[in-house]
């Protein structure tokens, strides 16, 4: 802190983009609470014929845990601890970014077959993804291939939860709450635990200065033609929320590259090359306003 003195703006590179076509301003992070959920019903394998009926499935147990969290019909998540009222400036943010885009939130992923996304509109696919909560099951422990699969009614099941929570939302707490609403009153008096690996809180910018937003948009117009964007992301950047605690006076520039197909984590993540060259060149326009506007 003593040699970065009073910080008046913080650049971050580690975000998303609509599309491929303008420079977007990332408005949200949402945070995260995250785990793994283990469920133990027996010491060992048994026989799943001299079992079954008698001997609850650790696998079923574990369904009724998640139906504490989440609408398995619609994927609702239903505690409203995890909520977190949206703002009106990111809900009007969230129809103009739909209005550019489209189709491209939801054709940006590769669909399997005829299914279809959560929810219906645009606008609602956009606040969906960067405000409101959401689980995924990332990994699961104690089940076989199926190649190796007999007839055993398993000990135990664990489930990797992976919770994403609006950008407001305190993620320590929200993982306390995820824990302790797993772990009370398991059915069958079953072993149940819940272990915390990950709680991040999210962030939300700050009303971006007039000088700023006019440099986003004019480097945005130089380098690729078109107007800037704003748009929330879902994933999450857990220094974001440090950042904006630390530096309560900053303006922040947060943008990236993962768009539309770049797939980040997936197993053919990728680079649109084009995109960074002018993602570079608008930044380090951004950078010149800065200087020449505090000189």
């Amino acid at each position: 802190a003593p040699r970065l003195g009073r910080v008046d703006l913080v650049i971050g590179l580690d975000s998303g983009a609509g599309d491929y076509e303008r420079l977007w301003l990332t408005t949200s992070l949402r945070g995260i609470a995250a785990g793994t959920l283990s469920v133990e019903v027996l010491t060992e394998g048994v026989h799943s014929g001299d079992a079954s009926g008698v001997v609850p499935s650790s696998f079923r147990i574990a369904r009724r845990l998640l139906d504490r969290i989440e609408d398995s019909m619609s994927g609702r998540i239903l505690p409203a601890a995890f909520h977190a009222p949206i703002p009106d400036e990111r809900a009007a943010q969230a129809g103009v970014a739909s209005g550019i885009l489209g189709e491209t939130m939801v054709k940006r992923f590769p669909w399997s077959g005829r299914t279809r996304p959560m929810v219906d509109g645009n606008a609602e696919v956009v606040l969906n993804r960067t405000w409101r909560p959401a689980l995924s099951i990332t990994g699961a422990d104690g089940l076989p291939p199926i190649a190796n699969a007999g007839n055993v009614l398993r000990p135990a099941t664990k489930l990797k939860l992976s919770l994403r929570i609006p950008p407001t939302l305190d993620g320590e707490q929200a993982t306390a709450e995820l824990k302790a609403l797993l772990e009370a009153d398991p059915p069958h008096g079953a072993t149940v635990r819940f272990e915390p690996d990950q709680g991040a809180t999210g962030w939300n910018a700050p009303a971006t200065a007039t000088w700023l937003a006019d440099a986003i948009d004019a480097s945005s117009r130089t380098f690729y033609g078109q107007p800037s964007g704003a748009l929330g992301e879902g994933g999450t950047i857990p220094f974001m929320g440090m950042l904006g605690k630390q530096f309560p006076e900053a303006q922040f520039l947060i943008t990236g590259v993962l768009g539309p197909k770049s797939n980040a984590h997936g197993p053919n993540e990728f680079l649109h090359v084009p995109y960074a060259k002018r993602l570079t060149a608008c930044v380090a326009q951004v950078i010149v306003a800065h200087a020449q506007r505090v000189t």
